[in-house]
């Protein structure tokens, strides 16, 4: 693992089994850089699911702490979104000191790619329906940045992949139409396929898209102090911002 991860191993703990994300960090993610997955098994996508899958993924951080990974990601932002700003930074500092191992999660990820952009006010979009946005919203005001909206697509959790990345495109640029003054895009989950759409975005609504799986990469190689651009997925991850 030394000699084939010679910039660092990313230990990740995928939300769940469906495909996708993984496959499209490790095509971006720079050559010497190892990841090693574990999977959460999130099946429903409910908030009170969320609420019980915490110590499952305690016992794969604790795997990955074990095998000697560099930095680990417990990813999918909705589970610990959910225990709100404040309770998930309590929870990072208490697994950090257990397990003597960097540890970020999607929600600070998207935080700070936020911030490295300067974008302090932005239109999120999920593939959450109803009231959870209003969890998502409330997340990222308490640290400090402004959601004009948080929109939530109205599809089933297991059929989010059935959209086009099209589809989502007009979607997307509606919203942001109907929010002027926004400074980025935020796109919460790497289930939907639309890394094809970053830059189109960019280009037609003139911001920045804070994409969960670029962002991903751009923090895996901060943490690792690795520091090598990748084009194709926007400004965040072209300019190592």
């Amino acid at each position: 693992m030394e000699f084939s991860s010679w910039r660092g191993t990313l230990g990740i703990v995928r939300p769940t089994f469906r495909p996708g994300g993984m496959e499209e960090l490790i095509k971006m993610m720079p050559d010497g850089i190892g990841v090693i997955p574990l999977f959460a098994d999130v099946r429903e996508g409910t908030q009170a699911e969320f609420k019980t899958v915490l110590e499952r993924y305690k016992k794969k951080v604790a795997r990955l702490a074990e095998v000697g990974c560099d930095v680990i990601n417990p990813s999918g932002a909705p589970p610990f979104m959910v225990l709100g700003y404040k309770g998930e930074a309590k929870l990072i500092r208490e697994w950090e000191k257990q397990f003597k191992v960097p540890v970020f999660t999607s929600g600070t990820t998207h935080i700070d790619a936020l911030r490295a952009l300067k974008a302090k006010r932005f239109v999120g979009f999920s593939y959450f329906r109803g009231e959870i946005n209003k969890i998502y919203a409330r997340y990222f005001i308490d640290a400090g940045l402004e959601p004009l909206d948080m929109v939530g697509l109205d599809a089933d959790f297991q059929k989010v992949q059935e959209f086009s990345a099209q589809q989502i495109y007009r979607w997307i640029k509606q919203h942001v139409k109907a929010n002027k003054g926004a400074q980025a895009i935020y796109m919460l989950g790497p289930a939907w396929r639309t890394l094809d759409i970053i830059e189109p975005l960019e280009n037609d609504c003139g911001i920045p898209v804070v994409h969960a799986v670029p962002a991903q990469c751009w923090d895996t190689q901060r943490h690792l102090s690795v520091k090598e651009p990748v084009k194709g997925y926007g400004r965040l991850l072209a300019q190592m911002l």
